[in-house]
């Protein structure tokens, strides 16, 4: 199945550390060579890359890695096909309006019998069940809400309840932000890091690469990162447990 990676910080800050790491699994460290894509949030507004190109190989991925863009929202995925074809329209992360906001979605899973109704605006483009899976979950939330957009101690248990709805068909590791939160579920695996002051040096996994991120912060940074499986070899990840969402705002765990 697909690996995610999602960032979620108080203050804008560059993923490059950990996507260059997270890329190398896009067909050199493991075989999610299928295509990938990223997400990062600006202001009212989204930086949206994918290719269906394995992210190990890909110009685009190359890019990211060389340009230090910064984001307090980001959600990145690499594929490994198993419902759909590989083609750009199937990639990861997936982006719609609702309620005047950009909503971006990334699911590492793989849904049986799933055939939700859809009868509102949202439809899917490509012919993944994840993308299925987003567009149901935006046309219940705005049936649930109508055009209002709900506070966050609103939204969240609603959000619980069709995840849970929809890892009924199958594995739901998914990514969800508006640019405000950023709300993780996981089905399998799923874990996460909170880096803060006082900072420490990080060494990845899959690339002979470290960083200080003392040399490169302030004492006010904070900074999330959530993964599919953890990047790095000498810091603590936290695992989630089956069936649980969790919500991060300003690199931080809400709920």
């Amino acid at each position: 199945m697909c690996q995610l990676l999602g960032m979620n910080c108080n203050t804008p800050t560059d993923i490059v550390f950990s996507f260059t790491g997270f890329a190398t699994r896009g067909g050199l460290t493991d075989h999610h060579s299928d295509g990938w894509g990223i997400a990062f949030f600006e202001g009212s507004g989204v930086r949206h890359f994918v290719d269906y190109q394995a992210a190990v190989s890909s110009p685009v991925a190359d890019l990211i890695k060389r340009c230090p863009i910064k984001s307090q929202h980001v959600i990145a995925h690499i594929r490994k096909a198993t419902q759909g074809r590989v083609s750009l329209a199937n990639c990861h992360p997936f982006v719609r309006e609702l309620w005047g906001r950009y909503w971006v979605f990334a699911h590492n899973g793989d849904l049986k019998n799933f055939m939700p109704q859809l009868d509102g605006p949202y439809r899917p483009v490509g012919t993944t069940d994840s993308e299925l899976a987003f567009c149901y979950l935006l046309q219940q939330l705005r049936r649930r809400f109508g055009d209002q957009l709900p506070a966050l101690a609103e939204l969240t248990p609603v959000l619980r309840e069709l995840t849970a709805e929809i890892a009924g068909y199958g594995p739901f590791n998914m990514m969800l932000s508006d640019g405000s939160a950023l709300f993780a579920h996981c089905s399998t695996n799923l874990y996460y890091i909170v880096r803060q002051h006082p900072f420490a040096t990080a060494k990845l996994s899959d690339e002979d690469l470290s960083v200080d991120f003392a040399e490169v912060t302030t004492t006010n940074d904070r900074v999330a990162v959530i993964v599919t499986q953890p990047l790095t070899t000498n810091e603590t990840w936290t695992q989630f447990q089956t069936g649980e969402l969790k919500v991060f705002v300003d690199g931080d765990v809400v709920e």
